[in-house]
């Protein structure tokens, strides 16, 4: 049994007007290709230009038409109806005995975006990096494998052994330079890459792979979508935003989710522009943990950068306001296989990718 999905008399007109244009088979039904030309559906678009030519002119003038009657975009109102043929179907079929309790996951969940409760946990979820990358990452573990570990060249476990046995086997000092003293490859490069970038670029991944398998990052989208609008973008750019604190290049390479190419170019605008990777991070946190106003005023600042370059280009850049609706999946603990494996993937990029250029690094100012 099918079942056909009534839309209202403007779509429904708009559906009938399209399917006259079509004369081409498509081996499925003329309808659902005119709902998904409707809905933005970019190879059905491509498909119907290639095989219809001067007709698909005409669909287009007719889905602009249709566009104009709706304030939200005609993905969300198909969708939206289509949710309400579910729940219609669901009603018929589906018998609930008791009123089950509400969940404490459930509470939580609805709690992280309501913006009266939902601010205070994102604040308290900032304190947690904070403590967790800048206190014990760039503090503790910091000076414990820069200061103890590594050393310098007269104290340390690793440091004064190398020069030694460096100086012993190349008796030329300017050859000597390229590998350890002042700015050798062991003594700046893998030193400043391992002993004082390394310990917080790794405690940043383990924290944020704890956040995304917690399914917290959902619920940070609806929460922040409001303000995400002011800059052009909806809520389902925090995504890459946040991915962007680790690696800017896989965070650009996630804008391809996010529905219109306005709202790819702005997120991608402001990934090159004001959000910090890890390796910059680790620079920052390195150097303002021990004073937490001026951490406050460097996030304050990275911040007002973002909200009045994405209000500019939101103005400069033509295009629909974005529309947002995104599927919650439930809130849980993390999992120590899925933290374990997601930390091991970044910190592999790290090790092959970021290290190196810190090897080059040091050749280059030797040279």
């Amino acid at each position: 049994m099918s079942i056909i999905t009534k839309y209202d008399e403007a779509i429904e007109s708009a559906l009938e007007q399209i399917e006259g244009h079509l004369h081409s088979d498509y081996r499925i039904s003329k309808r659902m290709i005119g709902l998904m030309l409707l809905q933005n559906d970019a190879e059905i678009h491509r498909l119907v230009k290639e095989n219809e030519g001067k007709e698909y002119d005409a669909i287009q003038s007719i889905i602009e038409n249709i566009k104009s009657n709706y304030s939200h975009s005609l993905g969300y109102i198909v969708t939206m109806v289509r949710q309400s043929k579910v729940n219609e179907i669901l009603e018929d079929v589906i018998t609930i005995s008791e009123k089950q309790k509400e969940r404490f996951g459930e509470k939580l969940g609805r709690l992280m975006m309501n913006p009266l409760t939902g601010v205070p946990i994102l604040i308290l979820a900032l304190i947690f990096i904070y403590y967790s990358v800048g206190v014990f990452g760039a503090g503790i573990l910091v000076d414990l494998l820069e200061g103890k570990f590594f050393g310098d060249a007269e104290s340390g476990l690793i440091i004064p052994y190398i020069t030694r046995f460096t100086e012993k086997v190349i008796p030329w000092v300017f050859l000597q330079d390229l590998f350890v003293h002042e700015y050798g490859i062991i003594t700046l490069g893998i030193r400043y890459a391992i002993a004082i970038v390394f310990p917080i670029v790794g405690i940043f991944f383990i924290v944020f792979s704890i956040i995304e398998d917690t399914g917290y990052l959902p619920r940070l989208a609806m929460l922040v979508d409001r303000v995400f609008k002011f800059i052009g973008l909806n809520g389902r750019a925090v995504i890459p935003m946040v991915l962007g604190l680790g690696c800017d290049t896989m965070a650009t390479l996630v804008t391809r989710t996010l529905e219109t190419k306005r709202e790819r170019l702005i997120a991608t605008f402001l990934l090159a522009l004001g959000i910090p990777c890890a390796a910059q991070q680790a620079v920052f946190v390195g150097i303002l943990s021990k004073n937490i106003s001026a951490m406050m005023i460097w996030v304050g600042v990275v911040a007002g950068e973002l909200l009045f370059i994405g209000y500019l280009s939101s103005k400069v850049l033509p295009g629909e306001k974005p529309s947002f609706y995104m599927e919650l999946p439930p809130l849980r603990l993390p999992k120590f296989t899925n933290i374990l494996t997601k930390t091991y993937s970044r910190m592999q990029w790290y090790l092959l990718e970021i290290i190196p250029l810190f090897i080059i690094a040091s050749v280059l100012i030797w040279i």
